[in-house]
């Protein structure tokens, strides 16, 4: 092929976002992708039984819609066949006793099932909900000051809870049923609760609950990166699945490379590329804990004690605050906890093109330490059984997934490190390393743009949009 502005290699959400930005400024993009199809950690298929569709890795998107990438190219998406469902309830958080907390987008409604918490769950969640659209292009950002005063004072009101632990906010509720709806968001954050900074996925995957309640893709995850490969065509740009790349000295000509792979990747395409201070960064760079997985196919609804879970297309299963921290803490020491916090997506009940009539699909996973060889299925189905009696004789098919199953699906999953890289206080704000332009390498044609770049996890598409524009500087 000819010499194409800018090569891309990796087609996870990340690496189809920065050629994306890349073909709408005018430039020449092709996409090199190691697997057969699209779409890294956001790809769905058939597992188990005929006509039974389940998201292989990741099946919840807080930010599909919203996030300046999707947001600005949303409409585009749309043609190209994507479509939202958004659950009556974006989350539900059974309990031992009493009824399940439901998180409605209105933070009012949520506020009222807080009983005593209900004024401190909207003095702390409010402020933050009204100004999302305004501070979420800051929140996934690399850490900056923005420009406007005003959004500079809404970053920093956000801030100070922000970097705090989630256990030290999780003190501004006297009862049991705010906590425990925090502490299943603040563990999206995968690492202690008692920990700085856990407090600001709490906040944000809450605030982003609320602004736009947790839609899922008809069909299956896979349909956002087949809508984004259509959108990238449509562009001019062009995709190769199918071909691993070694190094990149193999890569077409070029201008620069933009890579949708994480620290240890890229020092393996390009091991002659780094010295000094920036290799040892990414030699450093530390992993998070991983994640097991279990896919399920019932003969019907799960059958929760609380019916109104049922409304939720994510369900946080854990108990208390003190029992999920006590799990996360656990594993973040590099131990199994007995209870873990499990995370439930049940798509099947909103979307029924995902399994035929009288079947229904179970996406279930919780935190392990990176590269953990146990079994973590039975621990999982007891902590269903636990809120869901008789869950376990609705069982039609299932299929357990480790930290090691998850990698070799999905390279960029080092370990089961579904977040691209450890997201606490020492890697929140320098991932990979400490740059002013953290998408830039030493090596000028070198950009990175996986999730071990700023904002890091989540598919949110912003470590793309923020490479391509870096890379676009380059190019100019």
């Amino acid at each position: 092929m000819s010499r194409v502005d800018a090569i891309v290699v990796g087609a996870g959400p990340n690496g189809l976002a920065a050629a994306i930005e890349l073909a709408r400024a005018g430039r020449s993009v092709h996409v090199i992708e190691g697997a057969p199809t699209v779409g890294g950690g956001v790809r769905s298929a058939e597992l188990m039984v005929p006509g039974v569709i389940h998201d292989v890795c990741s099946a919840i998107y807080p930010f599909g819609r919203t996030s300046p990438f999707f947001a600005g190219v949303g409409e585009a998406l749309a043609g190209h066949g994507l479509r939202w469902i958004e659950p009556p309830a974006a989350i539900a958080h059974p309990l031992d006793d009493g009824p399940a907390v439901m998180l409605a987008r209105d933070v009012a409604v949520t506020a009222a099932g807080l009983g005593p918490d209900a004024r401190a769950y909207e003095a702390l969640l409010g402020p933050i909900v009204r100004a999302w659209g305004a501070l979420s292009p800051h929140l996934l950002a690399p850490f900056h000051v923005p420009l406007a005063p005003l959004d500079a004072l809404r970053l920093a009101r956000f801030g100070w809870p922000a970097i705090q632990s989630a256990a030290a906010v999780a003190r501004r509720f006297r009862g049991d049923r705010a906590r425990a709806l925090f502490a299943g968001a603040a563990a999206h954050s995968q690492i202690g609760l008692t920990e700085p900074t856990s407090a600001a996925a709490g906040l944000v995957m809450l605030a982003s609950a609320h602004h736009d309640g947790w839609p899922l893709p008809a069909g299956g995850a896979s349909r956002i990166p087949e809508a984004m490969a259509d959108e990238l065509r449509a562009l001019g740009g062009t995709i190769e699945t199918g071909r691993m790349v070694r190094r990149v000295e193999e890569l077409p000509a070029h201008r620069v490379a933009l890579l949708d792979l994480t620290p240890r990747q890229v020092l393996e395409v390009a091991p002659d590329r780094f010295r000094g201070r920036y290799r040892r960064a990414l030699e450093r760079f530390r992993y998070g804990p991983g994640a097991f997985k279990v896919d399920l196919v019932l003969d019907g609804p799960i059958p929760w004690r609380d019916p109104d879970v049922g409304r939720a297309g994510t369900v946080h299963v854990g108990g208390t605050f003190e029992e999920i921290a006590r799990a996360e803490g656990v594993v973040a020491a590099g131990r199994i906890p007995e209870r873990p916090f499990v995370l439930v997506a049940q798509s099947s009940l909103f979307d029924p093109s995902r399994a035929p009539e009288g079947h229904h699909t179970v996406w279930a996973y919780c935190h392990v330490p990176n590269g953990s060889p146990v079994d973590m299925t039975e621990p999982i189905l007891r902590q269903v059984e636990r809120f869901a009696p008789g869950f376990r004789d609705r069982i039609v098919a299932s299929r357990s997934n480790g930290p090691a199953d998850l990698e070799a699906y999905n390279p960029n999953d080092v370990g089961g490190d579904i977040a691209g890289g450890r997201m606490d206080l020492g890697q929140l704000f320098t991932r990979p390393a400490a740059r002013l332009d953290p998408y830039s390498t030493p090596d000028p044609s070198l950009f990175l743009c996986s999730a071990s770049t700023p904002p890091g996890g989540g598919v949110h598409g912003m470590c793309g949009w923020h490479a391509a524009r870096s890379a676009l500087r380059r190019l100019r």
